[in-house]
Parts: C-alpha cells; structure tokens; sequence
C-alpha cells in the first residue's frame, strides 16, 4: 500500500506541475484573468480571514478584473450596514476628503481584522480613485452579504422610514420592541426562544413585507430604498438565523449561505443585466459544498448554491491555499487577534502535493476535464477560520476532490499574518460560532 501511494503521490504531482505557471508579479495571473474574463459571478476564496497573501493576490486579481474584463461589483462576508457605508463613500463624491482607513475605522463587529486590515485599505484607496475617475453610473460598489447586523440593521430600516415612510415606522418600532428586552445579545434571544414557544419572527416578517412594498413603490433604481429593503431582509433571516443556531444543528449555516446568495442575486438584480460581481468570502463559502464532507451533512455553500441556480458558464470558482507561514487569528471565540504560526500541511493533503511537487507560488487553472490523480483525489484541504489552534491542525482539514471544489487554485508557498488597522477587545455583541465541522 505504501509504494501504491507513493506512486500515486508522484502522479498527482505531474499533475499538479502540468497545471501550474509562476505566481510572482500581477501579469503571472493573466491565465485566471482571462478564465474569469466571461462569467458574470467570480468567487474568490480564502484559507484563512488572517492571511496577507491572500488578501494582497485577491486584491491583484481584482483589480485586473475590474479594469480589463468590467467586473462592477464586489460582495463579501462583511455586514450591510458596514459596507454600505464603504459602498457610499466609494461612489460618493470627490469632496469626500477620507481614506479608507478612515471609513474601516467604524467597523466594530469582531472579528473586525476581516476587513478593516492594511490590505483592505490599500485596495479600497485603489477602487476610490478608480471610481472618481469614472461617471457616477459605472462606479464600483462594494456589498455586505452578511446576516449577523440584527440591531444594526434594524436601526438603519428607522431612520429610512422616519425620512421617507413615516406612517410605516410603527412596524419597525414594534420590531425593535420585541427585540429591546435582549439587550441586543442574540445569545439571549436565541435562548429565550428555547425556553417559550414565542419569538419576534412574526414582527419582522411584517416589517419586512412593508420594506418591500415601500421599495417597490419608491422605483427599484432606488439606492437608499434598496439599502432599506437588504437591511429588512437581513433582519428577517438574523431573526431566524440566530433562532436556528440555539438548536445545535448545522441548518443555521444553510440559512446563512442561502441569505448570501440570496443577497447576490438581488444586488445583480439592482445594477442591471450587465452587471458582473466578485464575491470575497472563505474558501468554506466559495468551493463547492458538494465535493467535500459539508455535503454528508446536508450543508450547501455560496459556490454550490451559485452553480446550481445560474448556468456554470456564468461562475467561476477560485479557492486559495498556502504551505505554511502565519495567520491573524483568536485563540478563542470573541477574543483579542494575535499572530499565529501555520505549520507545513500534513502528509498527504492537498497542499503537501502542491508543497512538493512546486516548492513556489503558482497559479493553476483547472481544464474541463477534471479527472486525474490530484484533481479527483479525495484529499484533506486546509482551512484556517477566525479561531486557530495549530496544535489541533488536524482539525483545520476538509476532505475534498479540490478538481470539483474549484476552478482554479492560487497556490502561496509560505504566507504571513494580515495587519490589522486597529485591535480588537471584547464584542458588545458577540457572535455564536457557526463554523462546520473541519473549519
């Protein structure tokens, strides 16, 4: 069996060395570039929210995407409200004097490293200046695709509705009525809702059909209605997504995943036919549910749920993956970020083949044919989530048939921490954890 694997091994690595080119200067991502030129949903993944590499090469291939194959939007695992205000100011006027590192400074949801980080500064800075440059109605957005704003959410819906519908606020009084006992801790809420057979479901979903109407009524071109009408929506599913998480079960990911996409098809919907949007998010959200060990337990993700509601020639799936290095992670739910060490993959996973058979950062875009010794061998795959503990690494590896997961790969052979613009402490309103098993 040992020499059966060894040869194995070394097949999947001709395998991998056929695929591979050079990933050193923005022009070595000129094969993925052009693989992505003609879908109208590119998701770009990552193995970890802490990692430099990917956020620098995700963040190159963007850019290249937006000037040479007219991508127009970008959505990622952050919050509406949050990102609405980075989408505002992005497409807002010239006489907005801030940076990026000015508008990042208001995010205040752990883990706020996700997004307000060096990296995510230089290149929003990059897509304002771009913007400016450019008419008012061919600016880039930039979208929250998120479902943990509750109370966030719920006081932008206010203030939209005291300014334009102000005989509607009553529904998003009583909404926030129900809520204010809580004190805005979903922990308390989720578990008041175990114990009693009530919950304020009832009060949002009312309050969200009154947003859609009023939406509806007000033009669908509408931006700050349409900002309204997301933040309804968001709360609705926060309602029913942190409801769902107090049982234990894995079904409150799917109604996550499904909020996201869902969250995609409408911001798509509201820029127009011609729209073509990038998706940042995690590797775990991004690759194909269905060729990995997600599946087994009946959890999709964005990149599944993409592929089976759009035409595959409209997606395009790129998952990120490094050797070693170290990442910005919590030791802990809810705690501060600290640098940590990534050790080299374990024997036998994905990145080991890749580790061994490249020894280099590259760039590999998978052909139509995906069969073969390493693209349709089931191995583990690494993935790093906003907790780590590399001394239970073994944890952190997803088995997965990665010619399926994706289609393409960026490769770093060693990688170092993000730099977080400011550090973290303690949630006011902290998150329950909603990784899947391996994350």
């Amino acid at each position: 069996m040992g020499v059966r694997q060894h040869s194995l091994d070394h097949a999947a690595m001709a395998q991998v060395r056929h695929l591979a080119g050079p990933l050193v200067v923005p022009a070595d991502l000129d094969p993925v570039v052009e693989r992505l030129g003609s879908v109208r949903f590119a998701c770009l993944g990552e193995a970890s929210h802490g990692t430099h590499e990917f956020y620098r090469w995700r963040g190159e291939l963007s850019r290249r995407l937006i000037e040479e194959q007219g991508f127009t939007w970008i959505g990622v695992e952050g919050d509406w409200p949050d990102c609405w205000r980075i989408n505002t100011w992005l497409r807002g006027p010239a006489e907005d004097a801030r940076t990026a590192r000015e508008v990042l400074a208001g995010f205040a949801r752990w883990p706020t490293w996700m997004w307000a980080n060096s990296e995510v500064a230089d290149f929003l800075d990059w897509l304002r200046g771009h913007n400016l440059a450019r008419p008012a109605e061919r600016r880039v957005g930039f979208y929250g695709l998120d479902v943990y704003s509750l109370w966030d959410s719920l006081r932008e819906i206010i203030t939209w509705l005291s300014e334009h519908a102000p005989d509607s606020v009553g529904d998003a009084h009583r909404a926030w009525q129900c809520f204010v006992p809580y004190g805005e801790d979903p922990h308390r809420y989720a578990r008041a809702t175990r114990l009693v057979p009530l919950s304020c479901e009832n009060d949002v979903v009312a309050l969200l059909a009154e947003v859609r109407a009023r939406y509806r009524s007000t033009g669908e071109g509408d931006e700050g209605a349409f900002a309204a009408a997301q933040n309804a929506e968001v709360a609705a599913n926060a309602e029913l997504y942190y409801r769902t998480m107090v049982r234990g079960d894995r079904t409150s990911w799917n109604v996550r995943d499904h909020h996201m996409v869902d969250t995609v098809e409408r911001i798509a919907k509201h820029l127009g036919p011609g729209a073509k949007g990038l998706i940042w998010e995690h590797n775990t959200h991004v690759g194909d549910a269905r060729a990995t060990d997600m599946a087994l337990a009946g959890m999709v993700n964005v990149g599944q749920l993409l592929r089976e509601r759009r035409l595959s020639a409209d997606v395009a799936l790129v998952g990120f993956a490094c050797h070693r290095g170290t990442v910005l992670a919590a030791s802990g739910w809810g705690e501060p970020e600290c640098v940590l060490e990534v050790p080299g993959a374990r024997p036998g996973s994905h990145e080991d083949v890749l580790h061994h058979a490249l020894g280099r950062s590259a760039v590999l875009v998978f052909p139509e044919d995906r069969t073969g010794p390493w693209l349709s061998a089931r191995r583990g795959h690494r993935a790093i989530g906003v907790v780590y503990e590399p001394a239970q690494e073994g944890r952190n590896y997803v088995p997965t048939v990665i010619g399926r997961r994706y289609d393409a790969l960026v490769w770093l052979e060693r990688t170092r921490a993000l730099l977080p613009l400011h550090h973290e402490s303690r949630p006011v309103e902290p998150e329950l954890e909603t990784e899947p098993s391996g994350f």
